[in-house]
């Protein structure tokens, strides 16, 4: 079956750097989008970086030129480079993946959107500290 399992988080400075991994299974990886969520307390879950077959990439504005999406297709693995952490960037952080055929013609249409993943981990912790 399909599994999803982050791995990374930790307590940091703000102004430190994290790198998040995200180690997938049971699945064709190298097809499928994979898209990095977070969610901080009290708040909704929110899209943060996605990418697609392909290598085309995705932020939201929030951590653009922060954050870098990657993914490695001979590991199964995605990754989040996160640099210059902010304490608003404290959040469970979760990957997903759409495993469905030709996601990669359709993920521009709302890439950091939930409703386009069909498969979730089970997330990582970054906190951030001021």
């Amino acid at each position: 079956q399909v599994q999803l399992g982050e791995s990374g988080g930790e307590s940091v400075q703000a102004g430190g750097s994290l790198r998040l991994s995200c180690a997938a299974s049971g699945y064709t990886y190298g097809t499928s989008c994979m898209g990095w969520f977070r969610q901080a307390p009290g708040k909704q879950r929110e899209g943060v970086a996605a990418i697609s077959p392909g290598g085309v990439t995705y932020y939201a504005n929030s951590v653009k030129d922060r954050f870098t999406i990657s993914r490695d297709n001979t590991k199964n693995t995605l990754y989040l480079q996160m640099n210059s952490l902010k304490p608003e960037d404290t959040a469970m952080y979760y990957c997903a993946a759409d495993t469905r055929p030709y996601c990669g013609a359709v993920l521009y249409r709302g890439p950091l959107e939930e409703i386009h993943y069909n498969y979730w981990g089970q997330g990582t912790q970054v906190t951030v500290s001021s």
